[in-house]
Order: structure tokens, then C-alpha cells, then sequence
């Protein structure tokens, strides 16, 4: 009952997605795998930071507003490679405020002409219910003639936040042409408690992505398809992305997330490792009568460190 009420309450309260996942949305997935891979960590070869927020449904009351940020960097230890990494997540839907923070590692193994890493990451996912809004809305909601919000013991009728452990697992492989990886969310299904009425069930979420490279004959064009399907095994995501880059330095594209939105990337390598990407979600569904669009920006800065030189290394992102 607790969990069929939370979710009637979100839709009332919000405009909720066509697929009702629990992890954050991106359009720009492939420029930050770490967010829902933690073997991907240290893929780039550099010390990689970056800062990805995202509006969603610009023109509904409530609707989501997501910022990640993340550092990652590859290790050697001996002979072997490794790669470590730091992950936060803020991510507000209607009521709910979702908060996360990881610690990643990846140990990484030379297999064929490429590299698999195998990863996981631990830390907190904490959970926040705006209580004290509930009651003031009270007056525009209407559940049925015998039922009342503010007589209900099931709904927090202040601010209520839980906070629970949370693991994340994931494979990798990349190659210089195109890259695979697989991973699952929440795999120790967190329990988040608010009261003695109210416990929340996470439930993990299944995502699989994949990409590839092709180098335009006699040209400075690399087309580079790529597609991310997650699942709760309830619901599906699936997401088509197509870009065009031009001399390592410029980028367009367009996607299509099934039944959901069209989206238009654009993006560029700036000096000194500093790379900006943009892109704008345009409603395919319903949703399209009440939103302009969702707005989501990237920033990602690589870096090489050399302990013992005075000079660092850059390099733009190296993304599949």
C-alpha cells in the first residue's frame, strides 16, 4: 500500500516519466558513463572532472532538476591498472529529493586489442520527502470522498529524510574503435526508512550501453553512434544517439529516447582539457502539451598529473 500511494502521490504532485526508473536521466550518458557504471572509471587515461545538470519538462510545476558531479582517475600499481573515482548526485523529482555518494574502483585487465575493467562502488543514497509542501496542497488534491491526505498516518506530513548504504556493480570493455558495458544499480536493494509508516524500497535498474567509432575516409569526420537500454524490470528505457564529430574538436548529433523525446547535442573541445556539451530534449509524448523541453549542460576538464614535473598534460575527452 505504501509504495502504491507514493507513486499516486508523485503523479498528483508532479509530472512523472513515461518510464518510471528511480536513477537519473541523461541525454549526454556518453559523455559520463561513471554516473551509472562504476567500471568506466579511469577510462579516459587522465584525471577526469565533471559537472552535468539537467532541467526537466521546463514549464511544470515540480518537475526534475538533476546535477552530478564526479572525479575519476586511472592507477598503477606495480603492473597492474586500476582506476578510482568519486561520485555525487542530487536529484529532485516533485516531492522527492534524491541524494547519492559513491566511492568507485575498477581493476582493469588487457584482453584482445582492447580492455576490460570490472568495477563497483559504495557509499549512501539518502532520500527526502518536502512533507510540509504536501499539507499546503492539501486543498487542490482530492484522493476519493472517504479518504483525506491530512487524515492519513501514511503521508509525512513534514520534512522527512532516510538515509541508507547502497552498492553499484559494473563491467567494461573498450577498444581505440567502440567500447560495451553493463551494469546494475542498487544492488543490495537499500531500504530508506522515514517513519514507523513509511519505507522505501529501491529497487536496482539494469543498464547496458554500447558504442563505436567510424573514421569518414579521407576526412577529419568520425561518426559515433551509441545507444544506453536501462530496466527495473518493470518499466524500459531504451536510447538512440547518433554524433558527428570534426577534427576531434566539434560535435552534433541527435538522439531518440523510445517514446519520450528527440534530442539535439552540440558540443565542443576547448584548450587546456575543457571540454562543453549541450543538449535539448523535445517532448514526443503528451507531455509536449504542458513542457517546452528538458535543457541538460555538461562540462567535463581532463587533466594529466605527474608527480615530480612542473608541467601537466592536457587532452580533450575521449568518449566512444
Amino acid at each position: 500500500m505504501k509504495k502504491v500511494f507514493l507513486s499516486v502521490l508523485l503523479s498528483l504532485l508532479s509530472i512523472g516519466s513515461v518510464f518510471s526508473q528511480f536513477d537519473a536521466q541523461y541525454s549526454q550518458y556518453m559523455f559520463n558513463q561513471t554516473a551509472f557504471n562504476p567500471a568506466a572509471v579511469g577510462e579516459g587515461g587522465m584525471i577526469q572532472v565533471t559537472g552535468q545538470g539537467r532541467l526537466q519538462w521546463l514549464g511544470i510545476p515540480n518537475a526534475g532538476k538533476t546535477l552530478v558531479f564526479s572525479i575519476n582517475s586511472p592507477l598503477k600499481i606495480g603492473n597492474s591498472n586500476h582506476g578510482i573515482g568519486l561520485s555525487f548526485l542530487r536529484d529532485a523529482v516533485g516531492l522527492f529529493v534524491n541524494q547519492t555518494g559513491h566511492f568507485q574502483y575498477a581493476y582493469k585487465k588487457n584482453i584482445g586489442s582492447g580492455v576490460l575493467s570490472v568495477g563497483a562502488d559504495v557509499g549512501f543514497v539518502s532520500l527526502g520527502f518536502n512533507g510540509d509542501s504536501v499539507t499546503a496542497a492539501t486543498h487542490k488534491i482530492t484522493l476519493s470522498t472517504y479518504h483525506t491526505i491530512a487524515e492519513d498516518n501514511e503521508i509525512p506530513q513534514v520534512n522527512v529524510t532516510g538515509t541508507s548504504f547502497d552498492m553499484n556493480i559494473g563491467a567494461y570493455y573498450s577498444t581505440p574503435n567502440y567500447y560495451a558495458g553493463i551494469s546494475y544499480t542498487h544492488l543490495n536493494r537499500p531500504v530508506v526508512s522515514w517513519t514507523d509508516n513509511s519505507d522505501i524500497n529501491l529497487n536496482g535498474s539494469l543498464f547496458v550501453t554500447g558504442g563505436y567509432n567510424y573514421v569518414l575516409p579521407g576526412t577529419k569526420y568520425v561518426f559515433k553512434p551509441s545507444g544506453l537500454f536501462k530496466t527495473n524490470f518493470t518499466t524500459l528505457q531504451l536510447d538512440l544517439t547518433t554524433r558527428l564529430e570534426y577534427d576531434n574538436k566539434y560535435w552534433g548529433g541527435i538522439g531518440y529516447r523510445i517514446q519520450d523525446a528527440v534530442s539535439f547535442l552540440v558540443g565542443i573541445n576547448l584548450v587546456s582539457g575543457l571540454s562543453i556539451g549541450y543538449s535539448y530534449d523535445f517532448p514526443t509524448s503528451k507531455i509536449l502539451l504542458a513542457s517546452s523541453g528538458s535543457h541538460e549542460l555538461l562540462m567535463v576538464y581532463s587533466f594529466e598529473y605527474v608527480f615530480g614535473k612542473r608541467n601537466s598534460k592536457y587532452k580533450s575527452i575521449r568518449i566512444l
